[in-house]
């Protein structure tokens, strides 16, 4: 079992953190009153689960709660728990101009009434133990979120690539069923000639070796898919330097059933020999 206690300056960049453990496979809580900590622990330890590491953030949100922090960490050491802290800071000036773009407020701006720095120098000093019992102390001034996601990455996966953490779906689906919410990457194949007007076909799916054969065996499918596995292979590298984690690219016909669902197949095969993880999916597929 695996913990880290995320805390440090409000506007550090907790928010990002937590999204980067719950992309490396950490079982994510934010907000976490200390007191929890080791009962979640006691429970993932006692369940059968398969939560083998947990990420929370603890932090001046928690009030009052906040102070017994220390206390629960001596309680966790005593009982041999094996855990990290991350604590996140930031220059005043920083976490002040954070603040002003995004048009939060602090959470103790109420206290110092609405000098934002005023309440940075109070949470300071709310935070100087928990910063000084830190295994890993990350400021974030002058890191994008980009540089930051690939700084926890390097910590906390034994320097595995970040290419390991993208995964792609590719799915077909039928344009008359509506668009896939979750689509990043939307391929239109309506052009292309279609199964259905050939009665032999029009009952049949993409899965089958007839339809797929009629697909493929034109000179503009060809020229679609070769234009379509540059775009692909051009952006996968490009979209993981960004540190994005998951892509969903859609192909989408009429009806979901013919057209759609060979290139899909087709271009999964292709992502596949690149050696990237993926998974395809055909929505409509079943539908009349």
């Amino acid at each position: 079992m695996k913990i880290v206690i995320i805390s440090g300056m409000s506007g550090a960049g907790k928010s990002l953190a937590i999204r980067a453990f719950e992309d490396m496979g950490f079982f994510c809580i934010d907000n976490l009153p200390p007191q929890f900590l080791t009962k979640i622990t006691e429970l993932a330890f006692a369940s059968m689960s398969n939560i083998k590491k947990i990420a929370a953030v603890v932090d001046i949100r928690g009030g009052e709660l906040f102070s017994d922090l220390i206390n629960v960490i001596s309680e966790m050491t005593n009982n041999g728990i094996d855990y990290d802290i991350v604590f996140l800071d930031a220059s005043d000036d920083v976490l002040i101009k954070r603040y002003k773009e995004s048009r939060r407020k602090h959470p103790l701006m109420e206290e110092n009434e609405g000098r934002i720095a005023e309440a940075i120098k109070q949470e300071r000093e709310l935070l100087k133990d928990i910063k000084q019992q830190a295994t890993y102390i990350i400021d974030t001034s002058n890191l994008n979120p980009k540089d930051f996601k690939e700084k926890l990455i390097e910590l906390f996966t034994n320097g595995k690539e970040i290419e390991e953490t993208l995964y792609i779906n590719v799915a077909s689906f039928g344009f008359k069923y509506g668009l896939p919410l979750d689509s990043d990457l939307v391929f239109d194949v309506r052009f292309l000639p279609n199964p259905f007007y050939v009665e032999t076909l029009k009952h049949k799916t993409g899965e089958t070796d007839e339809v797929k054969e009629y697909v493929l065996k034109w000179d503009v499918t060809s020229q679609f898919i070769n234009k379509l596995k540059d775009l692909i292979i051009f952006l996968i590298p490009n979209y993981i330097e960004e540190g994005k984690t998951q892509l969903v690219i859609s192909i989408g016909c009429t009806g979901g059933k013919h057209r759609s669902v060979v290139i899909a197949k087709e271009i999964y095969n292709f992502i596949k020999e690149n050696g990237y993880k993926v998974s395809i999916y055909h929505r409509d597929i079943a539908k009349d």
